[in-house]
């Protein structure tokens, strides 16, 4: 399942022909930008005056109250990471295209 799962990435970022290693490696940092990019989009769109509530949701680790903040404080938060995703998934094509 996991090979497969890395295929399916490594097909979409357009590094299906790289060593597996090199794909997994590749998978992994970009993983670590699109999270940061649709944390920030998210952050973006939360009022500023709720971000210590944020932070302290945060660092409790409480996902499911964290997720109900987050559906109370910035409707459409899923959305908004998956569009912020999906557009590192662009930038990083362009930038490999040669």
């Amino acid at each position: 399942m996991q090979d497969e799962l890395t295929a399916l990435i490594a097909a979409d970022l357009g590094i299906k022909d790289l060593p597996i290693e090199d794909q997994k490696t590749l998978i992994a940092q970009f993983g670590e930008v699109a999270l940061k990019a649709a944390t920030l989009s998210v952050i973006a769109k939360l009022p500023e005056d709720k971000h210590d509530e944020l932070t302290k949701l945060t660092e409790a680790g409480d996902a499911t109250a964290l997720k109900a903040f987050l559906d109370r404080e910035v409707p459409g938060h899923e959305d908004i990471a998956k569009a912020a995703v999906a557009d590192e998934v662009k930038r990083f094509k362009a930038f490999q295209a040669p």
